[in-house]
C-alpha cells in the first residue's frame, strides 16, 4: 500500500509535465447545488489529455527505463485512461496502443489519435478490452499499464490530493468519483495524512456500484453486469490494494444515475462554462441531488476529474 511519501515523490517525478489545475469557489449561481455550505470546483478537466490520467500514467512512465518501454506501452481503457498513457507514451517516444470496449464514445477515439496512439475495439465493457491488452502485452513484448491496480498510478493520482490540500488547507469534505478506484485511493492517502479529519465520499453510477459492493461484502468481488453507459466509471471489479485504502479511508459511498451525471454536466457548462463529461461530473451530481449529509456550514470540494462536451447543447 502506498503511502505520503509516495506521492510525494510522484509529485516530483511529474512536475512540469502535468499541469496544476485551477479550483474556484463556486459562487454566485442561479441555481445553488448545496444550501448553506461552501462549494468549490477543482478544474481537473482543465489537465492534458483532458483528466486527472495523465498524473498517474505519467508517474508510472517516468520510472521505467527505455529498454522497458521501447516495443510500447499498452493498455485497456473507458478512454481518459488511454488518452493519459497516450500523452506519457507521447512525452517519452514510446509507441502507444490502447484496447477500448465497443460502446466507447467517438470523443474518446479522436483524443487518442491526436496523441498518436493505436487504437483497438475489443469487447463490451471495459475488463473485456482489457483482457486483450494483457494479451498483447505478453504476445507483442509491451509494457502494460493498469489504469487502477498499479502503486505508481496510484500515487500519481495522490497527486492531486496533495494539490487541492494546498490551495484549500481547511476543506471539510471531498467528493470523487469511482471507476476502477484508483483516482480516490490516491486521493484519500494524500488528503487523510495531512488532514485526518477531513470527509471524504466516493460517488459511482447506480449501474457500476463496484467499490460500493466490495465495501459491504467485505472483499474483492465481481458485478454480473454493467448498466451505465458512462465506461470511464465501469468496472466489473477492483483491485485489493484499492480496496483496502478505500475501507480504510473513505466515509461513505453514494450512487447517482446517468441521467444525474447529464443533469449535472448541463449545470456545470451553465453555471461556470465547464465542459466536464459524465463522469467528470458524477460527485457535482451527489451534491446537486442530495446525496451527501452533514454539509452545512463546511467547505466542501467536488473534483471535476474530466472534460467532455456533454452537457453542452
Amino acid at each position: 500500500m502506498i503511502d505520503l511519501s509516495d506521492i510525494e515523490a510522484a509529485q516530483q517525478r511529474i512536475e512540469g509535465k502535468v499541469r496544476r489545475t485551477p479550483i474556484m469557489q463556486a459562487g454566485p449561481m442561479r441555481e445553488p447545488a448545496v444550501a448553506d455550505a461552501e462549494l468549490w470546483l477543482k478544474l481537473e478537466c482543465q489537465q492534458i489529455s483532458g483528466s486527472f490520467k495523465a498524473r498517474g500514467a505519467t508517474n508510472m512512465v517516468t520510472c521505467l527505463d527505455e529498454a522497458k518501454f521501447a516495443k510500447g506501452l499498452v493498455t485497456a481503457s473507458g478512454g481518459n485512461h488511454g488518452s493519459g498513457v497516450a500523452y506519457a507514451g507521447w512525452r517519452a517516444g514510446a509507441p502507444v496502443r490502447v484496447f477500448l470496449p465497443e460502446d466507447t464514445p467517438q470523443a474518446k477515439y479522436d483524443l487518442l489519435a491526436a496523441w498518436d496512439a493505436e487504437v483497438v475495439t475489443h469487447g463490451k465493457v471495459w475488463d473485456d478490452a482489457n483482457a486483450a491488452a494483457l494479451a498483447a502485452a505478453e504476445a507483442d513484448g509491451l509494457t502494460y499499464v493498469h489504469p487502477f491496480a498499479d502503486d505508481l498510478v496510484v500515487a500519481g493520482q495522490g497527486t492531486l490530493g496533495l494539490e487541492i490540500f494546498g490551495q484549500l488547507p481547511h476543506l471539510d469534505v471531498l467528493v470523487v468519483a469511482i471507476g476502477g478506484g484508483g483516482l480516490i485511493a490516491g486521493v484519500a492517502v494524500a488528503v487523510k495524512a495531512l488532514s485526518p479529519e477531513t470527509r471524504i465520499i466516493g460517488v459511482e453510477p447506480t449501474g457500476a456500484p463496484t467499490l460500493q459492493a466490495c465495501v459491504k461484502a467485505g472483499g474483492l468481488v465481481s458485478l454480473d453486469k454493467i448498466s451505465t453507459q458512462v465506461g470511464v466509471l465501469a468496472a466489473l471489479t477492483t483491485d485489493q490494494t484499492v480496496l483496502d485504502i478505500v475501507t480504510d479511508f473513505v466515509e461513505d459511498i453514494v450512487l447517482v444515475s446517468d441521467d444525474d451525471m447529464l443533469a449535472a454536466s448541463r449545470w456545470l457548462w451553465r453555471e461556470f462554462g465547464v465542459a466536464a463529461e459524465l463522469g467528470g461530473a458524477a460527485a457535482t451530481a451527489a451534491l446537486l441531488n442530495g446525496k451527501i449529509s452533514n454539509i452545512v456550514g463546511k467547505h466542501v470540494c467536488s473534483l471535476i476529474c474530466g472534460a467532455g462536451r456533454d452537457g453542452i447543447g
